[in-house]
């Protein structure tokens, strides 16, 4: 049997044009950040205006930290996405979340203990510091695999990431500082090659 398609993720988008490219480049989701302190954090408006733009081209997910799930689940219904991503919160914290919208994704880390489901619809394992950039052994997944669907995200580039799909074999790839000419600034024509090696390698798993 086929592997189902490789799900490509493009993150921390701020602008119409990055969207546009992201998009036509053959991303299947785009993810907005509210996260106080993060060179990609958005205001509430900014995410509702980004999301609408996006008019159904591709999944929409609100990336959160820092705050409730109360509020993280306010913020997801404001901005209109399809998915609330949450970062740090424990078992009980997913559950409300998961409780107040529809589809949750967990982020953590390889390093952390709870890589198993917690109800979530699908679990993102990121770098010890989500958004660094930050890069780390994947051999280590080969001794403790994430339980269901999972995204590989975390020092993943246009250069890397065909060879990290590869040895991870990860149900989907998300990337955010790797395709940036500096913090928070997008590089369109790193979004488009990030697309195509993932793509490229996807094909061979």
């Amino acid at each position: 049997m086929d592997a189902p398609p490789l799900v490509v993720k493009v993150c921390g988008l701020r602008t119409e044009a990055a969207i546009d490219t992201a998009v036509a480049a053959g991303a299947d989701a785009v993810g907005f950040v509210i996260a106080a302190g993060s060179p990609r954090h958005l205001d509430g408006d900014t995410a509702r205006r980004l999301v609408e733009h996006t008019a159904g081209r591709a999944t929409t997910v609100l990336v959160t930290k820092g705050i409730s799930p109360e509020k993280a689940a306010e913020a997801a219904h404001a901005a209109g996405v399809d998915v609330l991503q949450v970062h740090g919160f424990d078992r009980r914290e997913v559950g409300r979340a998961s409780a107040l919208f529809a589809r949750v994704w967990r982020a953590t880390s390889l390093d952390a203990d709870d890589l198993g489901s917690w109800g979530e619809e699908l679990l993102l394992i990121d770098s010890p510091r989500p958004g660094s950039g930050e890069r780390w052994d994947l051999g280590a997944l080969r001794e403790r695999r994430p339980e269901g669907p999972w995204l590989l995200a975390g020092g993943l580039d246009p250069s890397n990431v065909a060879q990290a799909v590869a040895e991870a074999a990860p149900d989907g790839v998300d990337v955010s500082s790797g395709v940036e000419s500096a913090p928070g600034v997008k590089d369109h024509a790193l979004i488009e090659r990030f697309v195509a090696e993932a793509r490229s390698a996807s094909t061979v798993r």
